[in-house]
């Protein structure tokens, strides 16, 4: 190898621990404002039903981004991915994981949809979990993105998210592995 070799690896070494990422310590208020949220989705939630899938939410993330040796930004991760040196960590695996994770847990007032906005675009699709109420349209329903701030659970009303025109994925299996 290389002297100039060399030192392009161990540059791009650094640069790859440099940004890898933690996860990130649960906000007592965000995590609150999440509660608030899903109770919003329907008047018949119970708050303690709330409260447990929120913390399931928060608790996955932060595990998630572990498992996935999550870098930051997003696209970089991506890049990392797509050329093998991280095995997984691409939005749709992130709503896979969620999505698998929670419907086998017991959440009577809520559903679970995998969606997808620029599907099929492949530089620019972007893959997401929308939880709504039980019986609740998919339209009303909460966008759940922990890929988009590398690991930091975003959430909003699916109508309220302008960076994204969400479509339901009803044909899309999840991908577990």
């Amino acid at each position: 190898m290389s002297t100039r070799n060399f030192f392009k690896y161990i540059l791009l070494t650094l640069f790859l621990i440099g940004c890898s990422v933690s996860p990130l310590p649960v906000s007592q208020h965000r995590q609150a404002q999440l509660v608030h949220t899903l109770q919003k989705l329907d008047h018949t939630v119970p708050q303690q039903e709330a409260q447990l899938l929120s913390h399931d939410l928060f608790d996955k993330t932060a595990k998630l981004t572990k498992a996935f040796e999550l870098t930051s930004p997003p696209w970089f991760h991506n890049v990392l991915v797509n050329v093998g040196l991280r095995k997984k960590g691409l939005c749709f695996h992130w709503a896979d994981a969620l999505y698998a994770y929670l419907v086998k847990k017991e959440y009577p007032h809520f559903a679970f949809h995998l969606a997808g906005a620029n599907i099929g675009e492949y530089f620019f699709e972007h893959n997401v979990l929308v939880v709504t109420s039980k019986d609740g349209k998919f339209e009303e329903g909460i966008v759940i993105d922990p890929w988009r701030d590398s690991g930091k659970l975003y959430f909003s009303k699916l109508k309220e998210d302008k960076k994204y025109i969400w479509k339901h994925r009803v044909k899309r299996e999840y991908i577990q592995k």
